[in-house]
């Protein structure tokens, strides 16, 4: 073998291995990413399917003559917030899945104090179609808990495929970022206060 020709082939080596690393760390990353895609479709989904059934059990309580308007107001308001709040998976950062949040918490916030007020309405509480509008926002909660932590479990996979060295290199290159995880909203972490009021 003439001594010219074993540079010529380890270069060739080299070149297929690089292309070989760049190939299969891009094309991970590529389907990883369509994952977290599938999985904020899901999220936008329970929270859709939440604000529907808000939709709904405004429109029921309306129907109590003496209700609160103020309470209703604020619960639409919220509503209006939350679906205003869009997010593209493919570039989520931490700020937008923040803004996020904050929406559909002020929703969440706001839907508590109307059916606490729902408590001094007793014909309100026996209606039929807002026990099962009810109940089916209780689902639809757990749903959403589902959805936000099945779309954590798929950030983790991205970020760890990204974030691990030598794929990093590349990352940065073509600008592979991390993605941010959903976090607990704002205030989840300081105890509820439970008041008891036997009037």
């Amino acid at each position: 073998m003439k001594k010219w020709l074993i540079p010529l082939i380890v270069i060739g080596v080299i070149v297929v291995g690089l292309y070989s690393w760049g190939k299969n760390f891009n094309n991970t990353a590529v389907k990883l990413n369509e994952n977290i895609g599938e999985s904020w479709g899901n999220v936008q989904t329970t929270y859709q399917r939440r604000n529907d059934l808000i939709g709904n059990l405004v429109n029921t309580v309306k129907g109590a003559a003496d209700f609160e308007r103020t309470t209703l107001e604020a619960v639409i308001k919220a509503r209006s917030e939350a679906t205003k709040t869009t997010i593209d998976p493919s570039n989520i950062t931490p700020e937008q899945l923040e803004a996020f949040n904050n929406a559909q918490g002020g929703l969440s916030s706001a839907l508590s104090r109307l059916l606490v007020t729902v408590e001094d309405y007793p014909d309100l509480k026996a209606n039929a179609n807002f026990l099962k509008l009810q109940d089916e926002l209780t689902s639809t909660e757990n749903q959403i808990l589902t959805a936000r932590t099945r779309f954590n479990e798929s950030i983790k996979p991205y970020n760890n495929h990204v974030k691990t060295f030598p794929n990093s290199i590349l990352a940065g290159i073509l600008n592979f970022d991390d993605k941010p995880y959903f976090d607990a909203e704002a205030g989840a972490e300081k105890p509820v206060d439970v008041e008891f009021d036997f009037k």
